[in-house]
């Protein structure tokens, strides 16, 4: 069985993630890993962000935090770089590489100075959601084999 990274985050950044709304994780660590990562939505839904964020995704058919799966892998992404924030003021930020963190962006993640946003790219939502437990930090997924050929089309 194959295996990839993961990466663990709290409902509903997971969800906005997968589908395509959210482009950067925000963390208070700099990661050094470059590549595709399994997005796996923990088992806590931030209730006040889905509140924030309710008109967002009731467009994509998300009535509810019901509706929101928890416990699985979402999704794929590849991280491309991580942007540490330089300055951060009340509707954007700017990185060390220059790059102004705005709008709907920044209201998706934490963006205090000293902070990273990881870059995601190439995100593929999964046909269905694959039960999995999360660990903290960046963990080892064993891909299932059932999806293997989806998981290798997709990150190629």
């Amino acid at each position: 069985m194959e295996e990839m990274k993961g990466l663990t985050i709290r409902q509903p950044w997971a969800t906005l993630i997968a589908l395509g709304e959210k482009k950067l994780e925000s963390r208070s660590r700099r990661t050094h890993h470059r590549g595709i990562i399994a997005i796996h939505a923990g088992k806590q839904i931030d209730k006040n962000a889905y509140e924030r964020f309710a008109e967002v995704l009731k467009t994509y058919g998300i009535h509810s935090m019901n509706d929101l799966p928890v416990g699985v892998v979402v999704a794929t992404a590849e991280i491309k770089r991580c942007h540490e924030i330089v300055e951060d003021y009340k509707e954007y930020a700017l990185s060390n590489q220059d790059v102004v963190i705005d709008g709907r962006e920044y209201q998706y993640g934490f963006y205090e100075k000293g902070r990273f946003g990881w870059e995601l790219d190439n995100v593929y939502a999964l046909p269905e959601p694959i039960p999995a437990k999360g660990q903290l930090g960046l963990w080892g997924w064993q891909i299932p084999e059932e999806i293997q050929a989806f998981i290798s089309k997709s990150c190629s």
